[in-house]
């Protein structure tokens, strides 16, 4: 299995980004996907999840500034960020949610978002 995030990047206070995430070694269709998040001297936390069949939910400090889909043709699952602020600098990454244990060491280099006010 691989995962592979990215379209990181440095943003001011009010911009928006979209990351992909490219997951390979697996039949990506059947897999409840999420994106995680993990700030410098913070643990990982959930920001959004979906399911195989494209239900979602998020974590109520993201919810209506990002939009998490997936294309399960191009084995991608997204995250599409707005507004967004200095808190949600982070490295962002997917993995499986809830987290499988058999993937719990498949959370790739991430990718870093960086917000600046």
């Amino acid at each position: 299995v691989q995962l592979q995030a990215s379209g990181g990047g440095l943003v001011q206070a009010g911009g928006s980004l979209r990351l992909p995430c490219v997951v390979s070694g697996t039949i990506f269709r059947f897999r409840n996907m999420g994106w995680y998040r993990q700030a410098p001297g913070k643990q990982r936390e959930l920001v959004a999840a979906i399911t195989s069949g494209g239900s979602t939910n998020y974590a109520d400090s993201v919810k209506g500034r990002f939009t998490i889909f997936r294309d399960n043709g191009d084995n991608t699952v997204y995250l599409r960020m707005s507004s967004l602020n200095p808190e949600d600098t982070a490295v962002y990454y997917c993995n499986t949610h809830p987290l499988l244990s058999s993937w719990s060491d498949y959370w790739g280099q991430g990718t870093q978002v960086t917000v600046s006010s």
